[in-house]
């Protein structure tokens, strides 16, 4: 928390160079209990005392906003990140109900809260742009992404996934879902790059673009209990028919799925890391057989879902 908080007051990229001299005053916070937190930052390695007062170390120059990692975001209590995690101290309640526990200290559940803010909202996107970043090279080289002519990024974010498989698929044509103002920045970025994608602004709960080759969940279905996750699963079959394959790419519980982001998935939605077997229940509710499963990097895979032949 300490961590949190000197991210939150930007105190790692305040203290470069030289310390700041009138600090407190500068950040309108207490001046004994700044010290008290500079003291322990100082324990911690984050920064250092000069004779002016104090400076980030190379250590703490991690947590600067510039840093590339990602973790700037992630900590700041005002991010996404730093909110969502703040909700951990329901965990009990979601041990004992099986319910997410960010509804029960924020009234209301997480996607109604980014929805009505966007700052939570731009720091999510930019905190799932950066958890694929060392991944995204294993997730293309690791999967045949080049059998689909044409993919359906459903959820999509910002379409950093998708405009990886494109670059490296020339051929390939891409249609990215997702709610604006998130789609409005993939379009961009697709434009950008002149890439062949189109961007829908929309809803995995509406109807979907149809007739593509594969209907791509990445990082989705864990976001949700079963429930919604059938509902999810319903609008790709609806758009696949009866060629189109839904490729599912997440961390799955018995082939290395982090235990740590597995009680994240339960505290912040009410959803979990699925495993095989679960992921085959899911599927054999829309007449759909896991064809195959594959791991694409150290943390996730993808399983390739087609219509169940006829008995």
């Amino acid at each position: 928390m300490a961590l949190r908080v000197a991210v939150t007051l930007g105190l790692p990229d305040r203290l470069r160079g030289e310390g700041a001299a009138n600090l407190a005053e500068e950040l309108g916070v207490s001046p004994v209990a700044l010290d008290l937190l500079l003291a322990h930052l100082t324990t911690l390695g984050v920064v250092e005392r000069t004779d002016t007062g104090h400076r980030t170390t190379g250590f703490g120059a991690q947590l600067c906003a510039d840093a590339g990692n990602g973790l700037a975001n992630f900590l700041d209590i005002n991010s996404a990140g730093g909110r969502a995690d703040l909700a951990f101290v329901e965990l009990a309640h979601s041990v004992a109900t099986g319910e997410a526990a960010y509804p029960r200290r924020y009234g209301q559940d997480f996607w109604s809260d980014a929805a009505e803010n966007p700052h939570l909202r731009e720091t999510f996107d930019k905190q799932m742009t950066h958890r694929f970043l060392a991944q995204v090279p294993q997730i293309i080289a690791n999967y045949d992404w080049s059998r689909f002519p044409a993919i359906v990024d459903v959820g999509g974010g910002r379409g950093d996934l998708l405009a990886a498989i494109l670059r490296a698929n020339p051929g390939m044509h891409g249609h990215l879902v997702d709610l604006d103002p998130t789609a409005s920045a993939a379009r961009q970025r697709f434009d950008a790059e002149n890439l062949p994608a189109e961007v829908t602004a929309g809803s995995f709960f509406d109807p979907l673009p149809a007739g593509a080759s594969a209907y791509l969940l990445s990082d989705i279905l864990h976001d949700w209990d079963d429930d919604h996750s059938h509902q999810i699963l319903a609008r790709c079959v609806e758009a696949a028919g009866s060629t189109g394959r839904i490729l599912i790419l997440e961390p799955v519980a018995d082939r290395g799925a982090d235990t740590e982001m597995n009680l994240a998935m339960l505290a912040l939605y009410g959803g979990r890391e699925r495993r095989v077997d679960e992921f085959r229940t899911l599927a054999a509710a829309h007449n759909l057989t896991v064809d195959t499963v594959t791991t694409v990097s150290d943390q996730r895979c993808v399983l390739e879902l087609r219509p169940t032949p006829p008995q």
